[in-house]
């Protein structure tokens, strides 16, 4: 996917009862998986095959990185 169509998808979910994490723990959150080897494609997380720049924007989700999370404020707003 496109950083256009992310942010597309992204911007459609805005008001539909999803809470987002603030932009530092996005940052924080995206930084950590594009660091990690298990990132595919740039943009598809090989644990859960989700894309990685909607996970992290949710509050909810968390790191799903079968030796436990690695992002440091799993659930920070």
């Amino acid at each position: 996917m496109t950083r256009g169509q992310i942010n597309r998808l992204l911007s459609a979910m805005e008001g539909k009862g999803f809470v987002f994490v603030g932009d530092d723990t996005y940052g924080a959150r995206l930084e950590t998986c594009r660091a990690c080897p298990s990132l595919e494609y740039g943009t598809t997380c090989m644990h859960c095959g989700c894309l990685v720049d909607v996970r992290g924007k949710l509050a909810e989700k968390d790191c799903p990185h079968p030796e436990g999370s690695k992002w440091s404020v799993p659930n920070g707003y």
